[in-house]
């Protein structure tokens, strides 16, 4: 009887034993995971932050203050058709508001330029107003680039933008 007796006993105390050999490992290996991940993520030395400036929007006007470009744009139709936008750039660099301020005149003479060369059909699709962004967006940071040597610009933004 005796010997039954420790036969039933065995298997309950390596049940046990068993969980909490397992859950010794679980814990060890959890927090052996989270105390590595912080003694060896980073030195202070060599973190390096990376802060994300606030956007700065620069309404682009013509030299008299107009908020906005007015143009004549091609069309197939025999009608004279008018593009008004009001364009805004957006940048995060310091630099770069004092700069299209500065160079202004320059920037209004060519997006001028460049909206009068539009033609009306492809402007009254989605597409082409993105592709007319995207052109502008080049444009000023071709103009930064050559002033300021940085590019700057994240995007311009039509803020309004009428056709007729």
């Amino acid at each position: 009887m005796a010997d039954e007796e420790k036969t039933e006993e065995t298997p309950k105390s390596s049940k046990k034993l068993l969980i909490i050999i397992i859950a010794a490992a679980v814990i060890l290996l959890g927090g052996g995971g989270v105390g590595a991940f912080f003694l060896m993520g980073s030195d202070d030395d060599e973190v390096v932050e990376e802060v994300r400036l606030p956007a700065v929007y620069t309404h682009i006007r013509t030299k008299s203050g107009r908020p906005m470009f007015v143009s004549t744009v091609l069309s197939d139709d025999e009608r004279t058709h008018y593009l008004q936008a009001y364009v805004v750039a957006k940048s995060r660099d310091p630099l770069v508001a004092p700069a299209l301020e500065k160079h202004m005149p320059l920037i209004v003479s060519r997006l001028n330029t460049m909206f009068s060369t539009q033609e009306f059909a492809k402007l009254s699709t989605i597409e082409g107003k993105q592709n007319l962004r995207s052109d502008a967006t080049k444009l000023l940071r071709e103009i930064l680039q050559q002033r300021i040597d940085i590019p700057g610009v994240e995007e311009v933004l039509f803020t309004n933008f009428v056709m007729q």
